[in-house]
């Protein structure tokens, strides 16, 4: 399995996520910078935390209008896996490609800790390796990680099951708790906590490494079924 990792101008957690799926899952991966905008030929796309050109006008905002993310689009409606994190979750809902967005948190300040998260659903091809309702402890690092939508798409979510991850303790005001949602189609999945920060022991925690090998499981099936 072969992973990208999109890096934009002020990412900072980019060799993160390579680490993760390189040295802690032992896939390929590749750091992909920002003006390569050619994105065939990798079987998941990571985009990692940091702030993107400083967090200009909106977090995510300016890297939304970049190429790399008109070939994530194409990527995102082939079915490719498509993981952002903090940042990353953030240019996935100003792109267009999850619901929502994500405002100040609730107290305006800056919070970086570890957090305890709830697995609601467990059936994407992200949280497979994870038991329904388990307890798993990310940390977080973000100033803007409050997430909002409407109540009609708040109700979206509910029904088709969009919610992933939500707070066990909410550290942002986050509607409804949420921590992380994925897209109807179910490839596309964005979250604040940093799973990539939770990949071995020596972090303080390996939960986040369920996330990795749910996609490589979940890769793998497919290509043994079309082998």
């Amino acid at each position: 399995m072969k992973f990208a990792v999109i890096v934009f101008p002020g990412s900072n957690c980019d060799r993160d996520m390579y680490h993760a799926a390189k040295d802690a899952l032992g896939a390929e991966a590749e750091l992909v910078w920002y003006q390569d905008a050619a994105l065939e030929g990798y079987d998941a796309i990571l985009i990692p935390g940091g702030f993107s050109y400083g967090d200009y006008l909106r977090c995510g905002a300016i890297a939304s209008t970049s190429d790399i993310v008109t070939s994530l689009r194409r990527e995102a409606k082939k079915g490719t896996p498509i993981l952002g994190v903090c940042n990353g979750f953030q240019i996935l809902l100003e792109s267009g490609l999850l619901p929502g967005a994500l405002i100040r948190n609730q107290n305006l300040k800056f919070i970086c800790h570890f957090e305890e998260l709830v697995v609601n659903n467990n059936e994407t091809l992200f949280t497979t390796d994870y038991e329904k309702n388990e307890v798993i402890s990310v940390p977080v690092a973000h100033g803007e990680g409050n997430y909002y939508c409407d109540d009609q798409t708040l109700a979206e979510l509910v029904e088709h099951k969009q919610i992933v991850f939500t707070y066990k303790n909410n550290p942002n005001g986050s509607v409804r708790d949420i921590a992380g949602i994925v897209n109807k189609q179910g490839n596309v999945l964005g979250m604040m906590p940093h799973p990539e920060r939770a990949a071995e022991r020596l972090l303080g925690s390996d939960d986040g490494l369920k996330m990795f090998t749910s996609m490589l499981k979940n890769w793998r099936d497919q290509y043994a079924t079309n082998a």
